[in-house]
């Protein structure tokens, strides 16, 4: 017997890091969007196909050395604000 396991639709994250990134970063960071929010800390907020991606830009806030507040799941794409979710695509 074969397991196949389902394919899972990408899910919203979003991932607070201490000080605000310059919008040039989105790019990096695989097009998330970027708000710099009032605390200090900038979120990277969009949909990520799977966990290899996400542990992917988890990497990648390593290697640039930026402090890692949190990671919050926020739902599936399409449950992302319309916008949000197009200009992950």
């Amino acid at each position: 017997m074969t397991w196949h396991p389902e394919r899972p639709e990408p899910t919203g994250y979003r991932l607070r890091v201490n000080g605000h990134l310059d919008e040039q970063w989105s790019a990096w960071f695989g097009d998330l969007a970027l708000t710099h929010d009032s605390d200090g800390t900038t979120s990277l907020s969009g949909f990520v196909a799977d966990q290899a991606a996400l542990f992917g830009l988890l990497m990648k806030v390593r290697d640039l050395g930026i402090i890692l507040v949190s990671v919050e799941a926020i739902g599936p794409a399409s449950s992302l604000p319309r916008s949000a979710a197009n200009s992950q695509r």
